[in-house]
């Protein structure tokens, strides 16, 4: 005899699945690393055409910010939020100088945008940005 969830045809997709979003501040830095590594840094915004007008390709599939690849990863969106994702904007913003400087407030508001300022840098690659949020998952393992 089979169970209703053995029999059910509902097959989450992996970046919806609970099982696959991240618990820890450096399992977010890893997971968002990878979001970025798939799908490329993109600068300006969270995502490129967030409003459809010009792409039907779902938002978790597209280039995305840092911020939105950090939200991404616990939530499976990046325009939603998380208490854990809020927390990995904090740790990462603590990190990251933009021109010798470090956030400016403490509000989540102002620390998502000194982390996106980092990531809207002129030269800016996906890679430096892959880069830098894996040495913040090693960074955050270590004084853990």
């Amino acid at each position: 005899m089979a169970t209703s969830s053995q029999t059910s045809s509902g097959v989450l997709p992996l970046h919806r699945s609970p099982q696959a979003r991240p618990t820890t501040v450096p399992a977010v830095f890893r997971a968002a690393a990878r979001i970025l590594a798939a799908n490329g840094l993109y600068q300006g915004d969270f995502v490129p055409d967030a409003f459809d007008r010009e792409m039907c390709v779902p938002h978790f599939l597209r280039p995305m910010s840092i911020v939105a690849a950090l939200k991404c990863a616990t939530t499976g969106d990046p325009h939603l939020t998380s208490l854990l994702a809020d927390k990995a904007i904090a740790v990462l913003a603590l990190r990251l100088e933009v021109d010798g400087e470090g956030p400016l407030f403490g509000g989540i508001f102002d620390l998502e945008a000194h982390v996106d300022a980092w990531g809207d840098l002129e030269g800016r690659t996906t890679e430096s940005a892959v880069s830098m949020l894996e040495a913040a998952a090693g960074a955050c393992g270590v004084a853990a």
